[in-house]
């Protein structure tokens, strides 16, 4: 079965058994997660929510994403300026999609 729900402002495509990185969540690892923003699971779509509908996940980790530079400069002006990001997430692992 396939659910569509919504996390971090993001919308994520899942089935049973996919493992996915959403925004970080206040969980540790090895909690349950439930969803019950879900806009769509199987062929039942909800409007704006599928009713008593949820997906169920297990964090299986919290860390950080690989860093990217950010670089801004001015040409002709001697204007530079480097910096570096690292985005949280969570890695989680879809157990159940219930609805």
């Amino acid at each position: 079965m396939k659910a569509i729900f919504v996390t971090g402002g993001k919308q994520y495509y899942v089935s049973e058994g996919d493992t996915i990185f959403v925004e970080k969540l206040n969980v540790e690892p090895g909690e349950t997660v439930e969803f019950t923003d879900v806009l769509m699971v199987g062929e039942t779509v909800g409007t704006p929510n599928v009713d008593g509908a949820k997906v169920v996940c297990t964090a299986l980790k919290n860390g950080k994403s690989k860093k990217i530079v950010v670089f801004k400069y001015h040409p002709k002006k001697k204007y530079r300026k480097t910096q570096g990001h690292r985005q949280p997430y969570t890695k989680l692992e879809v157990k159940k999609i219930v609805g």
